[in-house]
Formats: structure tokens, C-alpha cells, sequence
């Protein structure tokens, strides 16, 4: 079993994804003792966003690329190698104006990449990363879930993965963080209840 533990929060210790994002981890190990865990934190260590200069690389054989493009290539395939080889995701995402932090589209933009993660066909698109398991830890200091303040949220995130072929998406949920120290408390512990309670209750 390899789990895959992305963390995009800028708040470092101060996060709740990412000590919620943590507990996701602590508790699957707990539930599975032989899993291997793959770390990433995309705010300490960032790739660089989808650029001109990312096709570029991409395009150019690998013996005429400089060290620049060569590095540029091998930030993608890392990243899309550390993904395609998970059996799990466990993302921390963090609401940053009303959408994810820059740093998690950054690696979406490595992971999604035709033929490898997805492809079209004469019926259309068709993911390529079934039989994953992805567990989403949704913060926010507003109440945004099934609102359309939350559409480019949780909502792309369901079709982004979904478009990758991947349907057993669940939902941590922490929001209204910045409601107040009482609102705040609450929700972190209904979302350390959540998977204590529920993401591994057959286990």
C-alpha cells in the first residue's frame, strides 16, 4: 500500500489542513501498519507553475534540453511518478480566495498529462487512474460547502480527479475557522471525530 501525503498550506505549523492532514496519515498507518508514505509539501518545496517553458522542456529530447529545461522536465516527472505509483492521496487544500493555493494547481498541472493520467477517445475523455483512493482535508475560514462560493474549491477538485477517473473521493471537512475560537473548536473536532470515527471504521 503507498500513500501519497500532499500538504499546500503556507501557515505552516499554524495550518489546520495540515494537522488534520497529519491525522488522515497517523490514522491509515494505524489501520494499515505496512503502508509506505510519500510526502510533499508543496509550499516548502513548490513546482513551479505550467508554463511555456514547461512545454518547452517537455518537447526537447532529453540529451539537447540545458540544465534549466532539464530541471523543469524533472520536476513534472517526479511529481507525476509520485502519483501515478500511490494507491492513495491524502490532499491537503486549504480555501485560499475562494479556490486552492496556487502551489496545489501548480501540481494538478503536473499530474494531469494526456496518455499517462487521462486520454480522448472517438467517446470522449477517459480517465486513466481508477481504483485510487483520495481523501480531501477542506479548510476554510468560511462556511463554503454547496455553496457557489465553494464551486472552485471542493467542487473542481471532484471534477479535476474525477476527469483522472478516480470516483472514491472523500471529503475532511473543516470550515469556519475564522468564525470564532468556539465555531473554530468545533469544527476541528468534528473533523478529527471524521476520521477517527469514520474514515477507518471497517479497519
Amino acid at each position: 500500500m503507498k500513500l501519497l501525503h500532499i500538504d499546500s498550506s503556507i501557515l505552516g505549523d499554524n495550518s489546520a489542513s495540515r494537522q488534520l492532514s497529519g491525522e488522515v496519515v497517523k490514522a491509515w498507518q494505524a489501520a494499515e501498519p505496512g503502508v509506505v508514505v510519500t510526502y510533499r509539501d508543496l509550499a516548502a518545496d513548490a513546482i513551479s507553475h505550467f508554463s511555456a517553458a514547461t512545454l518547452v522542456a517537455a518537447g526537447t529530447a532529453a540529451e539537447l534540453r540545458n540544465a534549466a529545461q532539464q530541471h523543469e522536465a524533472d520536476l513534472g516527472a517526479q511529481a507525476l511518478a509520485e502519483f501515478l505509483a500511490a494507491d492513495a492521496v491524502v490532499i491537503a487544500a486549504p480555501m485560499y480566495n475562494f479556490t486552492i493555493p496556487t502551489q496545489l494547481k501548480a501540481w494538478i498541472d503536473r499530474i494531469a498529462v494526456a496518455g499517462q493520467t487521462f486520454r480522448y477517445t472517438e467517446a470522449g475523455p477517459e480517465g486513466l487512474c481508477g481504483g485510487k483512493k483520495v481523501v480531501i482535508v477542506s479548510t476554510a475560514g468560511g462556511l463554503h460547502a454547496g455553496q457557489p462560493t465553494g464551486t472552485a474549491h471542493e467542487e473542481y477538485l471532484k471534477v479535476m480527479f474525477g476527469f483522472l477517473g478516480i470516483t472514491d473521493i472523500e471529503f475532511v471537512r473543516a470550515h469556519g475557522l475564522a468564525y470564532g475560537d468556539e465555531v473554530r473548536s468545533k469544527a476541528m473536532s468534528d473533523a478529527q471525530a471524521q476520521i477517527s470515527e469514520q474514515l477507518f471504521a471497517a479497519a
